[in-house]
């Protein structure tokens, strides 16, 4: 299980969420629903998953209507079954209907992103290989903290936040500077404010590119889109110093398996964020 984000940044989202889909006002639930309806149900997952969001979710309708009653009976990054019971809910129907859609959307969306990290984690982490996953900075705007977050919950680990928290030089970088060396020595020392950076990172297409990052000296290497021959030379090249190695592009779960057996220490995977499917969660209300 993981800690779930502060507080704060959760209400700030779930506001922004409710704002958008709420407006004015729930005109379908206020004309069919009686204002002294009460209602308690269940949420259920429909497939096997890991959740996450059920702080985000319990929000959600405190939001809507303090006087709802949110029980989880799971907890972010537990493994789940089809067919079982995450939270109980019960309180005033228009609250619980008015809420329901932007509640799933979290749970749905972070879950799925925990599922399909858990899935890449399984693959990458065996008695042949210990690389670790690692997510990136492909989030939907907005949701990054939330969605790094669920990354943890399915077993990953988060990689830099934003464009300050570490240096990466990447392929734009390196041709506007005028080459890997140019790079690498104008951002050492150098950082935001009175800070200096510590550590670079750099993403190299080549061996020779790689040998050039080694000579220099930077903290890891960032192995990009190579087939498995080169990664293997690669890393060999960095195993005989203390340089880490990471891997990115094209890596899905058909391919993670072969790409840790090279021996890299991390595997980037922008699809944990852009491209997980929905867990597909319901809530079923009764009176």
């Amino acid at each position: 299980m993981q800690k779930a984000k502060k507080q704060p940044q959760i209400k700030k989202l779930v506001t922004v969420a409710l704002a958008e889909d709420v407006g004015e006002g729930d005109i379908t639930t206020c004309s069919v629903v009686d204002s002294g309806a009460v209602v308690q149900g269940n949420i259920l997952i429909k497939e096997a998953g890991v959740v996450c969001g059920l702080v985000v979710a319990r929000e959600v309708f405190q939001q809507v209507d303090k006087r709802i009653k949110f029980t989880a009976k799971t907890k972010d990054g537990d493994k789940v079954k089809k067919g079982q019971i995450i939270a109980t809910i019960s309180g005033p129907a228009r609250g619980i209907l008015t809420g329901e859609r932007v509640a799933l959307n979290f749970l749905q969306r972070l879950s799925g992103i925990a599922t399909l990290t858990s899935q890449f984690v399984l693959r990458a982490t065996n008695n042949e290989s210990r690389a670790t996953i690692l997510d990136t900075r492909k989030t939907a705007p907005g949701l990054r903290a939330l969605e790094k977050y669920a990354v943890k919950c399915g077993g990953g680990t988060n990689h830099r936040l934003g464009l300050w928290d570490a240096v990466l030089i990447k392929d734009n970088h390196i041709a506007l500077a005028g080459g890997v060396e140019v790079a690498i020595k104008k951002a050492k020392g150098k950082g935001l404010g009175k800070a200096k950076v510590k550590e670079v990172e750099i993403e190299c297409k080549t061996l020779i590119q790689v040998k050039e990052a080694i000579k220099i000296g930077v903290s890891i290497i960032l192995l990009d889109n190579m087939n498995l021959k080169t990664l293997r030379k690669a890393i060999k090249l960095c195993k005989q110093t203390k340089i880490k190695t990471e891997a990115s592009g094209g890596v899905n779960l058909k391919t993670v398996r072969a790409i840790a057996k090279t021996g890299v220490d991390y595997i980037s995977v922008g699809a944990l964020t852009h491209s997980a499917k929905a867990l597909d969660i319901s809530l079923d209300l009764r009176t």
